[in-house]
């Protein structure tokens, strides 16, 4: 028997009456237009939402809402106004000066705009280094509030995963907000 072993067994021994974890049941909030709220929160966050319109063009939405990004990186297919593949980096400290990295979410929470992501990159360092971050989720995949999406990712396979809502933040004392502290300035969901 290892140390571990033996340590658990003398806990199990000096354990008393053992009780079953209660159910918990909750009334959690949900939403008649989740699209609506999802974009509303986000925008409470410092992002935007944006739901493309059927025949509209992904790539000419993100050169409209990113003029000025020069340094566009992303590995998805449908992207084209890439000028690189992040996955064709090997240090990840190549993607410092990507002006805008376009990404896919599993889905979205319309209680207050989080996005979950899981590590569809070679470096997740292209999540947090970019100015600019674009998020395309499908609007079918929203989910009401946050009982649901840690129902949703509960026994998924990912090596690595996080929730975004809006761009990065912070504040001192004196209520001073930096954006782009600790990842991008903007954030875009596209919603298709």
């Amino acid at each position: 028997m290892s140390s571990k072993e033996s340590i658990l067994e003398r806990i199990r021994s000096h354990t008393g009456t053992r009780y079953e974890q209660p159910a918990i049941t909750l009334d959690a909030i949900t939403y008649e237009d989740k699209t609506e709220q999802f974009s509303e929160s986000l925008k409470a966050a410092g992002g935007q939402a944006v739901v493309l319109q059927s025949g509209e063009d992904i790539n000419d939405l993100i050169r409209k809402c990113f003029p000025e990004a020069k340094r566009i990186a992303s590995n998805l297919t449908e992207i084209t106004v890439v000028t690189f593949n992040p996955d064709a980096v090997s240090d990840p400290r190549e993607l410092n000066n990507t002006d805008l990295a376009v990404v896919e979410g599993c889905f979205g929470v319309a209680e207050n705009g989080a996005v979950w992501i899981t590590q569809q990159v070679k470096h997740k360092a292209l999540y947090f280094i970019p100015t600019g971050l674009v998020i395309i989720i499908d609007k079918d995949d929203l989910v009401n509030n946050m009982h649901e999406a840690y129902r949703r990712v509960e026994g998924d396979d990912y090596k690595f995963g996080f929730f975004v809502s809006g761009p990065s933040k912070t504040a001192d004392i004196e209520q001073a907000l930096v954006l782009g502290a600790h990842g991008p300035v903007n954030v875009l969901v596209i919603l298709r």
